[in-house]
């Protein structure tokens, strides 16, 4: 056998180990999601054999859990368009025009994305707490703008640094022609630099929009009833006299399924935003 072949074989059965251990964190929750309590701690195969269907139903039709997916969705959908939109309007400044220290820009904008989230727990609880509020009344706190532009502190310097290299590769010659045929500014952006940009922006609000869905400690801090999310929900399982482990399983899967449909919608322009402006001419 030539030696190219066994060095693709070896590479092939690497890659599907690698898979396998990615896969099987989510394969071990489905199972446990499918099992009563006492099969769990009780059965040890891998196969499912039966589908305990209460795991899902009881949370399901619990109006609480409910309105922690609706929230979820409204937040990270909500914080992807207002990151997407700051963020290409940044970029396409940053990248079109002589910006004084734009050189360090993108190193003190990531640098943010560095530091632990809990070292801005603190002055972002008090000022959402103490500081933005109306007779007592906090506008912030427990609601969804809240959460929305507390995950633009991390999200949007990550969404430039991503989109530069993006924007950086479309040709400026096109930007030119279109400002002869008349085009200003804004319409260069959105009709000649988005349009082309898609790949790129796509996989930025993807990730955008996943590091949304599942951020856990903004959420379980900067809010307390009214605006929580599903990754807080979660927490709502263990309680004092135990952990409904099956339930909670469920729930996770539950919470999956929103991020894989986004995925599908997005797919076809993932490997073609990863690799775009990846080479500049």
């Amino acid at each position: 056998m030539p030696k190219k072949m066994i060095l693709k074989a070896i590479w092939y059965i690497v890659w599907i180990f690698l898979t396998v251990i990615t896969l099987f964190p989510v394969y071990w929750t489905f199972l446990v999601s499918t099992r009563t309590r006492l099969e769990i701690f009780t059965r040890t195969d891998l196969l499912p054999t039966s589908f305990y269907l209460r795991n899902y139903t009881r949370p399901l039709l619990n109006d609480v859990y409910g309105s922690f997916l609706i929230n979820s969705l409204i937040i990270s959908t909500g914080n992807t368009v207002l990151v997407i939109f700051l963020a290409l309007l940044a970029t396409y400044a940053l990248s079109r025009f002589r910006v004084k220290g734009s050189q360090n820009f993108f190193f003190w904008a990531i640098t943010n994305r560095m530091a632990p989230p809990a070292a801005f727990m603190l002055p972002l609880y008090l000022l959402y707490t103490k500081l933005i509020s109306v007779n007592g009344r906090s506008l912030l706190f427990d609601t969804h703008l809240g959460l929305i532009l507390a995950y633009c502190v991390f999200n949007l310097p990550f969404a430039i640094w991503l989109l530069k290299g993006t924007i950086d590769s479309i040709p400026k010659d096109l930007d030119e022609a279109a400002m002869i045929d008349g085009a200003s500014f804004s319409q260069v952006l959105w009709k000649v630099i988005v349009p082309l940009a898609k790949p790129g922006i796509a996989v930025t609000a993807l990730l955008t929009w996943l590091f949304s869905w599942n951020e856990y400690l903004f959420a379980a801090t900067l809010t307390s009833s009214r605006a929580r999310t599903i990754t807080t929900g979660l927490a709502e399982f263990v309680t004092v006299v135990g952990t409904n482990w099956g339930e909670m399983a469920a729930m996770a899967m539950v919470a999956i399924l929103p991020a894989i449909v986004f995925l599908a919608f997005v797919q076809r322009y993932i490997i073609a935003g990863l690799t775009f402006g990846a080479v500049k001419e």
